[in-house]
């Protein structure tokens, strides 16, 4: 073949495969599916391609479990814990395999994955979407749904189907390429490095989700960066889906908060400090009703997680703003704000304090602060404390509840109170507004404060 003629063959083959690929990069995880039926040869087909994939010594100990009935499927969303899409979808591909071979390095579980991979490329390239899940729930209960031997573990499940036409149409952040690989030797940038608690060594058998005794809880030893980082990236686990992602841990506990905020004249300005995933915000511009809002996070990853939310909740974002909020600085002038909201955000913070002069710092002479914090001093700080910690960090981020007392002292040496309740007697769920000295001995502390 002459020189030209093979470079432009090399060119042709570089311009397909670039054409492959880019089209492969556009698949993005979806939980809003319209529940339309997939036709089972063609679910069949996409299980084919799945075991395509390669497996650790050619063993295949791998099984995949189809399920596409309605029932089934509705029992499987059940035994998620909490999983809609498990029953919205087309069909539930559960990833199966049978132990005791190939288990070094998890190079069975490896396997599963990479067939697991297949699949979801089959099924984005016959124009359907998914999403691969881990949060399964009680393996045991799926063990009995699905007559599973005891020398099979089941270990993720492939939910896939057709996007409503309300799914976001947004891929989730991916991190700078630069950032996850180095030549050589290991280097990545300290943001993405989170603390964890000294050690000698840290033993993967010892650390799970549910138990990780090395986690750092206190946000006072992570950088804001680091906490940027955390919050920025975790939030896209879950969709910014309308009306799905609250916190029944919270129960009624925000509209007690809300209860707090004061009455604004329409065209006042507000700021919401740290929302995270914008649950607090949509409830928020209820509320208000005619005035600015400005949404301050750490990471253009929130905000646009938040932005998207709020679209699919149906909001006229005109009046509402989405602001970076870099190392604790609110990135707003001298005296702009009419008031300034905090929902449960300082227990989340490096230097709290700080941030409360900054409010001090951006709110008009006769601006209001509302704020609440999980308070230490209740039910649910001792449960925070013997059990919650235990785990490893939610994706909301490090966190610490705060004594109330403190919190009061904090503020009263900034502002000048006008109101403060407890909320929840409970160390989960209810939303009992306590006053006069038990105040300061609910789930919850919350205050409205005015610049004195």
């Amino acid at each position: 073949m002459r020189p030209e003629a093979e470079a432009a063959q090399s060119q042709t083959s570089t311009d397909e495969a670039r054409f492959i690929l880019d089209k492969l990069a556009l698949r993005a995880s979806c939980r809003d599916f319209d529940g339309s039926e997939i036709a089972p040869e063609i679910l069949e087909d996409i299980v084919r391609d799945g075991v395509e994939a390669p497996s650790s010594c050619n063993q295949q100990n791998w099984h995949f479990i189809i399920v596409a009935d309605t029932a089934r499927k509705q029992r499987a969303r059940e035994i998620s814990g909490g999983n809609h899409h498990f029953s919205e979808c087309s069909a539930l591909i559960y990833l199966c395999f049978q132990k005791g071979w190939t288990h070094g390095n998890f190079s069975i579980v490896q396997s599963v994955a990479g067939a697991c991979y297949h699949m979801m490329l089959s099924s984005h390239l016959r124009g359907f979407q998914c999403i691969w899940n881990a949060g399964i729930g009680d393996t045991d209960a799926l063990r009995d749904m699905f007559a599973l031997p005891p020398t099979f573990d089941v270990i993720g499940a492939l939910a896939i189907g057709r996007a409503k036409g309300t799914a976001p149409k947004m891929k989730a952040p991916r991190r700078p390429v630069d950032e996850v690989f180095s030549w050589e030797r290991f280097e990545r940038p300290e943001a993405s490095l989170y603390p964890v608690k000294q050690a000698e060594a840290y033993p993967f058998w010892e650390i799970r989700n549910d138990s990780n005794p090395f986690a750092q809880w206190n946000p006072r030893a992570w950088s804001w960066d680091q906490i940027a980082d955390f919050r920025g990236y975790s939030v896209w686990a879950k969709s910014p889906l309308a009306g799905v992602y609250v916190s029944r841990r919270q129960g009624n506990a925000q509209e007690a908060e809300h209860a707090l905020l004061p009455e604004l004249p329409a065209g006042a300005r507000v700021a919401e400090i740290m929302p995270w995933g914008g649950t607090s915000t949509n409830a928020l511009l209820t509320r208000l009703g005619d005035v600015h809002v400005s949404v301050a996070e750490l990471s253009v990853n929130n905000l646009s997680f938040i932005k998207e939310r709020l679209l699919r909740e149906g909001r006229d974002l005109e009046r509402v703003t989405f602001d970076l909020m870099a190392g604790g600085k609110l990135p707003y002038r001298d005296e702009s704000l009419d008031l300034v909201v905090l929902p449960q955000t300082l227990e989340h913070m490096p230097n709290p304090e700080s941030v409360l002069d900054e409010v001090r710092r951006v709110l008009s002479p006769a601006g209001a602060v509302v704020a609440s914090v999980r308070n230490a001093h209740s039910a649910y700080g001792a449960n925070w404390r013997d059990h919650e910690t235990l785990a490893q960090v939610p994706n909301q981020g490090p966190f610490t509840p705060l004594a109330a007392k403190d919190v009061a002292n904090w503020f009263a040496a900034r502002f000048k109170i006008e109101d403060e309740v407890g909320i929840g007697a409970e160390a989960t769920g209810d939303a009992a507004i306590l006053t006069g000295d038990q105040r300061h001995s609910g789930r919850l502390y919350a205050l409205r404060g005015r610049r004195a």
